[in-house]
């Protein structure tokens, strides 16, 4: 067995690792760079040639998982993209849109450099289309968890609950040969426990390799109390600045997380009367898919569907699809509560919002995830005095803030406890997903506190597995 590290790798995005084993070449999740100083890769041509790959496994739908497939599609990729049943209806809505997005991006950017006689870092071109889209949605195939989906004679591969977002996936890949079997198993991105809407992550107990996350390795998640009563100071005190509050979310889980919580503060009158906005046509999608997708919820959301209280659905909530409809938002009397993405202000409505809110000290910008190196999102979340948006620079003078508890990964504590679970511990364990810093803190906490192998590893290393 041999494994490439292609994306991920001492920095969050761009999730992409190819397996060589038994025959077959396997790549895992294929996500977009997202970070400033890594979007040339991009770009660049598939690391190992899109025609020798035989199969693609997602992992989940997030874009920095899924978001690079359509431009691999492009380069020649033509085989069977397996992953499990919620994502590949998330998948639909999520690439769709990122080809429209590019092709947008790519039109503005035209005519921008065209009025300043200049060219970009990139060009002119989307990095795909919504057709190259649509290919690759062609061929994803739907597995349920737990599941073994034979990929040969000697190689089967299972999807287990990640409990990141929804259909969010453990993959374990078993090799069976002479009589002997070993796995390995990549985590994905791994959730918190006891999160509302999404199951908690699986424990599993054996593999001789391991590949896992460690975007918060070097940290807890900070307890500012519970989430609703976090939200409930942010919202009111804004509203008593007569501010709007602008919650940049990603549209897959973390906009549904926040509807259930804000939802449950308009039911129990703890926030006052209001519009609240989900300025997301994707958002809107995905939370369709949520209520299609009851049996992948946590007991405690079906519960509340199949007795007719959609946790979803409350009042004062607007979903927005259109576009004027979503200019019109900033032209409203009154405070407001505006949820758009992206989650990291990469692209996408949430970059209008914040052009007319972040000069704003009444207004309140609230990050209620990751923000990764290099993003819009995290020199806003550093209070940087000014940052561009756009093409232009904006003073930023509202209000930021964040609540932790709304994270949809893991803590450094999550984890380790999930690692060590393992009754027989893995011979190799590899950190990704996470910047050199949390990496190599966790990598530490992990060999002191379990006594493991643990790797860092780089962008390209290959490493022989035995």
């Amino acid at each position: 067995m041999r494994l490439q590290f292609l994306g991920a790798n001492r920095q969050v995005t761009g999730s992409r690792y190819v397996l060589d084993v038994a025959g077959l070449r396997i790549m895992i999740d294929c996500g977009l760079f997202q970070e400033r100083r890594f979007q040339a890769r991009n770009w660049a041509e598939s690391p190992v040639p899109a025609s020798s790959i035989d199969y693609l496994l997602l992992t989940h739908a997030h874009l920095d998982h899924c978001g690079l497939i359509p431009r691999l599609v492009a380069q020649g990729f033509d085989r069977p993209i397996i992953t499990v049943e919620p994502s590949v209806r998330l998948a639909e809505i999520i690439m769709l849109d990122a080809g429209r997005i590019q092709e947008e991006d790519a039109s503005y950017k035209k005519r921008r450099h065209a009025k300043k006689k200049q060219q970009g870092r990139y060009p002119e071109i989307p990095l795909y289309t919504e057709d190259d889209a649509k290919q690759a949605l062609s061929l994803l195939q739907a597995v349920r968890y737990g599941e073994p989906v034979s990929l040969n004679d000697e190689v089967t591969a299972t999807f287990h609950e990640a409990g990141h977002i929804l259909g969010s996936a453990i993959v374990e890949l078993v090799v069976r040969s002479n009589g002997e079997s070993k796995s390995i198993v990549f985590s994905g991105d791994l959730g918190q426990w006891n999160k509302p809407l999404i199951r908690d992550p699986t424990l599993l107990e054996r593999a001789e390799v391991v590949v896992m996350e460690s975007t918060y390795g070097d940290r807890n998640h900070t307890d500012g109390g519970d989430v609703g009563s976090q939200l409930m100071k942010i919202i009111n005190d804004t509203t008593q600045r007569r501010g709007n509050v602008v919650i940049p979310t990603f549209a897959v889980e973390r906009a549904q997380e926040l509807m259930y919580h804000i939802g449950e503060l308009v039911r129990s009158d703890r926030i006052p009367d209001l519009p609240i906005y989900l300025d997301s046509p994707m958002a809107v999608d995905v939370t369709e898919v949520f209520r299609q997708s009851r049996s992948y919820l946590d007991d405690r959301s079906a519960k509340l569907f199949s007795e007719g209280q959609a946790p979803l659905r409350f009042p004062g909530l607007r979903l927005v699809r259109r576009v004027n409809e979503s200019k019109a938002i900033n032209h409203a009397p009154g405070s407001k509560i505006i949820m758009a993405a992206s989650g990291m202000c990469t692209g996408g409505r949430i970059k209008h919002h914040l052009r007319h809110n972040i000069v704003r000290p009444e207004s309140t910008i609230l990050f209620v995830g990751y923000q990764a190196t290099g993003t819009l999102g995290r020199r806003i979340l550093e209070r940087q005095k000014g940052v561009r948006i756009h093409g232009q620079r904006y003073p930023v003078r509202a209000k930021i803030e964040k609540i932790n508890g709304l994270s949809a990964h893991a803590d450094r504590d999550d984890l380790v406890r999930w690692i060590g679970h393992f009754k027989s511990p893995p011979r190799r364990l590899f950190l990704t997903h996470g910047e050199k810093k949390a990496a190599l803190a966790l990598s530490q906490r992990i060999q002191d506190q379990l006594g493991l192998n643990v790797n860092v590893p780089s962008y390209g290393q290959r490493v022989t597995l035995g």
